[in-house]
């Protein structure tokens, strides 16, 4: 499977106490188990700056991903960016294969 970060910046209206906040992940979190089962996620993060989450989670495709994020962008109120990413160990793996620059 392929790991994805998802950033996500919630809208004005989305929520309007912290306990809300519960609520709403819970009612997402319902939406992404039932739609997209095959995703695992790894985690969720709080964050400060521009956005107020960050998650990890492995799809098997792309197509998956995008799911997810529409899911977040629909339930959730929210503006979500996706990333594919790869972990450092296998990116070294992959650069090694490459040609030296001249």
């Amino acid at each position: 499977m392929a790991t994805f970060i998802m950033l996500t910046r919630l809208s004005p209206e989305a929520a309007n106490s912290p306990n809300s906040l519960a609520d709403l992940e819970a009612r997402v979190m319902k939406q992404i188990r039932s739609e997209c089962p095959e995703i695992k996620w790894l985690h969720s993060y709080a964050v400060l700056g521009p956005y107020e989450y960050l998650d990890i989670f492995e799809a098997p495709d792309i197509e998956t991903a995008t799911k997810v994020s529409t899911l977040v962008r629909i339930y959730g109120h929210a503006k979500a960016e996706v990333w594919a990413a790869t972990e450092w160990g296998r990116f070294k793996e992959l650069m090694r294969g490459m040609p030296r620059a001249a």
